[in-house]
């Protein structure tokens, strides 16, 4: 990894999500964020999910400002700086080692994904067979229900995350450690 790259070229790479990552020598890093930069404009416009697209922007300055911090890094430090891919949740640096609480997650996107392609493959076979009316009607259904459905999923989720931490914060509450540090305040 050479230390002293170029002003312009870093600036020109750091416009890319994670290209400037690489141009720094920090492959594994810069792939991820382009990874995870590029999947999530596949994602938005497959899925018609706009709201996703407010997660882009943020990818983007991350990288950006990312690139530029590595570059005014110390030179001890950044050597000392290990090239990691990103961590994503159930997934082990690469290695698709997914934890045994994520594999029914991912194998239900996976399969809703899957139908998904299929509806959309029959969708385009009914269109010759059936009248235009009933198709105009299961179509605009069926394009609404992915919408509908990660919809649901994301208040699911949001809803699955406050309780969690509800019940953390009632663990602390009642743990053997707390009782006992009030106790010794009174």
């Amino acid at each position: 990894m050479t230390r002293k790259k170029n002003v312009f070229f870093t600036l020109c790479c750091s416009l890319v999500p994670g290209a400037g990552e690489m141009y720094m020598g920090f492959m594994k890093r810069g792939v991820s964020i382009m990874g995870i930069f590029f999947f999530g404009i596949f994602l938005s416009s497959w899925l018609y999910l706009e709201e996703l697209l407010f997660v882009l922007p943020i990818i983007w300055f991350f990288s950006f400002f990312d690139t530029h911090n590595l570059r005014a890094m110390e030179e001890e430090e950044f050597y000392a700086l290990e090239d990691q891919y990103i961590n994503i949740p159930g997934f082990d640096y690469g290695k698709v080692v997914i934890q045994s609480k994520f594999r029914y997650i991912l194998a239900t996107i996976l399969i809703l994904i899957g139908l998904s392609m299929l509806w959309s493959n029959l969708m385009d076979l009914l269109y010759y067979v059936i009248p235009n009316y009933y198709y105009d009607v299961i179509s605009n259904i069926t394009n609404y229900v992915p919408q509908t459905l990660i919809g649901i999923a994301i208040i699911a989720v949001g809803i699955y995350l406050i309780r969690g931490k509800k019940k953390e914060l009632e663990e602390i509450e009642q743990s053997p450690e707390h009782i006992e540090g009030g106790e010794n305040r009174q």
